[in-house]
């Protein structure tokens, strides 16, 4: 009996055969992912949009409370405390961002040297970031004591003041102290990034460029900051949204105070927390979100441009 070869079709039965295996570790790979969805959606997604539902409500503690749509964010606009918490945190953002810049870059730039104890530098480096951060500020705390802390005494002993400076306790010092704090806090991260982005760039264009007689500067803005740009983003990026977040330091070391001098978006949403306003309280959280998805969509465009 003659066998009747169809032309093609073992080609097509390993197609088959390909694709079911193919499949199935699709299959296997999206079942895999249940488990990543259900905490995503349980531990973020579920509490940030329930938040956002709140922030519409008068709820209090105790009582469901009813859809009063924009009236705890009109009553928030109106408030001075609201206003000062918008240009504190703005400006403690900015500043301590720009500070922990040139900081971490500068020491990076130094660490990416090779020079003796080098290694031990490094492991320096981090103790502020290593420590936990109600240590650290509550140190810091004790530093800027008018009677017996650090900063006095040291100024007093370098001859640049007579008398004492009640640095947490006037609204002149009391947010440039907590900036002085939280950037000694942050810089460390701001430096390991920029070292390991920094042990990346290609010596041959070090190399090249000096060959071609440019200068340290020089080589700086054409190698250098092009090179480790696309972490500069990211890590000002994080950083920002840290900062804008952050509540240890400043409750640690002034809690808002004095008279609002200190205040920003997490503590004044704890006070509205603390009076049993949850709407309201909500309301403050939430109105922080749009800034920082602007902030976001900012960066990717300049990293997607950088692409």
């Amino acid at each position: 009996m003659a066998v009747v070869t169809v032309p093609g079709a073992g080609v097509r039965g390993e197609r088959r055969r390909g694709m079911g295996f193919a499949g199935r570790n699709a299959l296997t790979g999206y079942l895999l992912l249940v488990p990543v969805l259900l905490v995503l959606l349980g531990l973020v997604a579920y509490p940030f949009f329930y938040a956002i539902y709140i922030s519409f409500t008068n709820r209090v503690v105790g009582i469901a409370g009813e859809w009063v749509g924009l009236a705890n964010f009109r009553y928030l606009v109106g408030q001075p405390s609201f206003q000062r918490a918008v240009t504190n945190t703005v400006t403690l953002v900015v500043v301590t961002g720009l500070a922990k810049l040139v900081i971490g870059l500068g020491l990076a730039l130094l660490l990416n040297e090779r020079f003796r104890g080098r290694g031990l530098f490094r492991s320096l480096v981090l103790l502020p970031w290593a420590m936990p951060g109600f240590v650290a500020f509550l140190v810091w705390r004790l530093l800027f004591l008018p009677i017996g802390g650090g900063v006095n005494l040291l100024l007093q002993q370098v001859g640049l003041l007579d008398g004492v400076i009640d640095w947490l306790g006037q609204r002149s010092t009391a947010l440039p102290a907590v900036m002085v704090a939280t950037v000694w806090r942050g810089f460390p991260f701001w430096c390991i990034s920029f070292l390991a982005a920094l042990q990346n760039v290609p010596t041959e264009l070090y190399e090249a460029a000096r060959i071609d007689g440019a200068s340290a500067w020089q080589r700086f803005l054409a190698v250098t900051l092009p090179a480790i740009r696309p972490v500069v983003l990211t890590v000002a990026l994080l950083s920002s949204i840290w900062t804008a977040n952050s509540f240890e330091n400043i409750w640690i070391m002034t809690q808002g105070g004095p008279s609002d001098a200190t205040m920003v978006f997490p503590v004044l949403a704890y006070f509205g927390m603390q009076t049993q306003r949850l709407g309201e309280a909500a309301a403050v959280s939430v109105a922080l979100v749009p800034a920082l998805l602007i902030l976001v969509f900012i960066v990717t465009a300049l990293m997607r441009d950088e692409e």
